[in-house]
């Protein structure tokens, strides 16, 4: 299940040409990609909307627009409109540390929860929100047909990300 997004006709209205800064005008979509650590930390179906609605709450909490967030049990897609100010790493790493944090007080796995090192970050114009947005919602379906591994390496090339294969995520296939 996808965050309820009352954030996207924000995003389609007030982020476009939105400033948050006298005479600073931006247009910033990012889609974050990042994976948990370990077969023992994946993602429960029966408390993975809670996680996404905590992980749009931190996007929300770092003065950003959350459109969506939505994964598999194996990694998280987070798309956001980001404001100028705000760095993609501070942002990913507030996002990992409180959502591994809320995971672990909750004690929604056994042992302790964490995310791999890495993520990945793509950027869309304002045409493509819609187009990643039902991407990012439909991941279920999408993924019956290939795996999170094929996924994120057709992203790298798409946007043509040079990579070293022992840098990438270690995948649960």
């Amino acid at each position: 299940m996808h965050v309820p997004i009352s954030y996207k006709n924000d995003i389609l209205s007030g982020l476009k040409g939105g400033n948050s800064m006298a005479g600073t005008f931006s247009q910033i979509y990012i889609q974050v990609v990042f994976t948990v650590k370990g077969w023992e930390n994946l993602i429960g179906k029966e408390w993975k909307d809670e996680l996404h609605k905590y992980i749009a709450g931190i996007i929300k909490g770092r003065e950003q627009k959350p459109i969506i967030v939505n994964g598999m049990p194996d990694h998280i897609h987070a798309f956001v409109g980001l404001r100028p100010a705000m760095a993609i790493s501070d942002l990913v790493r507030d996002i990992k540390n409180n959502s591994s944090n809320f995971i672990n007080e909750k004690k929604l796995v056994k042992g302790k929860f964490s995310w791999q090192e890495g993520y990945g970050a793509f950027s869309y114009s304002h045409s493509h929100i819609q187009n990643v947005y039902d991407y990012i919602l439909n991941q279920e379906e999408h993924h019956r047909k290939k795996t999170f591994r094929e996924e994120y390496i057709d992203f790298l090339k798409k946007f043509e990300i040079e990579y070293n294969e022992k840098y990438l995520f270690e995948w649960m296939e």
